[in-house]
Order: C-alpha cells, then structure tokens, then sequence
C-alpha cells in the first residue's frame, strides 16, 4: 500500500475483521490521530485501555512490522496536517521547566541522530557540487525557515559570489526568480507545515531548467517532488515551534563540505575579509 496516502482508509477497510481491543485501537487513532501518532505502543494502550501487545498485534493486522513503523507512517502523515492549536496541546504533558528543558534537548537529540543514521552521502556530495559549479544560487525559503536561509545565505556568500537569498512573499519572489535558468541552483529550505510559495517557486526553478536542491523533513514532502537533489533532516517537535537543530547542522555540513573543496579561493577570500574586518573594526 501506498503507506502515507490509505493508512486511514487501510484501518477503514481492516476494521470489519479487527477484534473488539483493536477497534477500540482504531476507533482512537481515527478521533484523536494529533496525539496517538506521538504515543508510545504502552501509552496508547494505556489510553485506550488494551494491552501493549494488543497495540502491537493491531499494527501488524495493518501489514506493518511492527509498531514503530506503523507510528513513523502516521507521524509522517500528521506533522503536515497538525494546526497550531493542536501542536499546543501535544504540550500539555511538559509539567515544569526542567521537564521543559530535557525534552526540547532530548527531541533535538533524536533529530540529529536520526537525520545522520539515514544520511544520503552520494545526495549529499552531489548537493555540494551542485554549488560549487552553479553560475548563481537562489535560496528560497519562507516563515520559520527563513533563518535557515539567511545562515546559509551568509556563508555562502563568504564562500563564492552570486547568492540570492528569497524569503520573502508572494510576488516579491517571482521578481526574485525572473532570471533563474539552466545555469542556476535554487535551493529550497521548508519543514511542515511547508509553505505553498516556496513549493511554486521550487516549480517555477524546474520549468525554467535550473538545478534545484531540496533541504526537508522527508522525501515525501513537496519539495522534494520539485527537486534534483533532496537532503533530508529531521525536524520532529511535540511542540508548537519547529525544531531546526537538525536542519542547521545540515547546513552546517553542506557549507563545510563546500569550503574544502573550494579551499584555495576561500583561503584568498578571507585573508581579504580579515584585512576588511581589521580596518574598519567590524569586531570588537
């Protein structure tokens, strides 16, 4: 099945023959899926007052291998779907600052461990070339990853010329874009929920032939069906504010692997910025 579009209709279409604990289970996902698709296979049976095993035997009914894989699906479903005001109440759990603390860090954690355990190294390497050899680069991106942007659009920019950086809105990337071509690079940045104008402009770079890197959450989201290279790194939060650790060590590492290979002009490049810097006391 095509996992992330009939799961909901894959626990419909099961239900006729789920036992009387397992429609219980689904009945639960179906009503409340904002919060079930971050419970634990204990805590979902707690919830719904079944068995951890029973949780377990429901999502291998559905064909899954277990339960871990069956909640990743839903997840991936649901981080695109989630208002804000339901991403407020996933809160409700963190009692008190330093429950507040461990878990953002902890979150963060996981994103970072997972984004490097599934790391495309050969998407990867390709996303660097696709930079350096690019005449001109424009970043798109729009709302919260806008400070995506705006870092990698500064070291960028201190690494080679010809950086444009589009995080603004509506027409004003269009008239951004215009000159985009084959010779380009558009780099599109966007978490959920993604935003529709970086999604047309990631489809206006492609129709007028120019190379385009995504930098997202999964290779399900819609940039990536817009794009040439797809870099993937996790920004999951049981929060109302999107976790972008994941993505700016991604960032990180892209710039990083772009200056080694770029080493020589870069050396010249900041020998010249640090003259600059000294005689116009640019740091104190």
């Amino acid at each position: 099945m095509n996992e992330n579009l009939d799961f909901i209709k894959k626990i419909q279409l099961s239900f006729p023959r789920l036992s009387k604990g397992q429609r219980m289970i689904a009945e639960y996902i179906m009503n409340n899926y904002d919060k079930a698709a971050f419970m634990t296979a204990a805590k979902l049976g707690e919830k719904v007052g079944v068995s951890e095993s029973t949780v377990v035997r429901f999502a291998n009914v559905l064909d899954f291998e277990g339960y871990p894989q069956m909640q990743k699906v839903l997840q991936e479903i649901l981080r695109t779907r989630l208002t804000t005001v339901q991403r407020i109440e996933l809160t409700s759990d963190y009692s008190n600052e330093e429950s507040i603390l461990k878990r953002v860090l902890k979150a963060d954690m996981d994103n970072i461990r997972i984004t490097m355990s599934e790391a495309d190294l050969k998407a990867f390497e390709d996303s660097v070339n696709s930079i350096i050899e690019a005449d001109h680069i424009y970043i798109v991106a729009l709302r919260s990853s806008k400070a995506l942007a705006d870092f990698l659009g500064f070291y960028l920019n201190l690494v080679r010329g010809n950086i444009h950086t589009v995080t603004h809105s509506i027409s004003d990337i269009f008239e951004i874009l215009f000159r985009v071509d084959k010779n380009d690079l558009v780099i599109g940045i966007g978490f959920p929920r993604y935003s529709s104008k970086t999604i047309e402009a990631l489809d206006y770079a492609k129709s007028q032939g120019a190379k385009v890197l995504a930098i997202t959450d999964s290779l399900l989201s819609p940039l990536a069906s817009h794009s040439d290279y797809t870099l993937i790194a996790k920004s999951n939060m049981e929060s109302f504010v999107d976790s972008l650790v994941a993505p700016l060590s991604l960032l990180n590492a892209l710039i990083v692997g772009v200056g080694i290979k770029e080493k020589s002009s870069l050396s010249d490049s900041f020998s010249k910025l640090e003259k600059i810097w000294e005689k116009y006391k640019i740091y104190s």
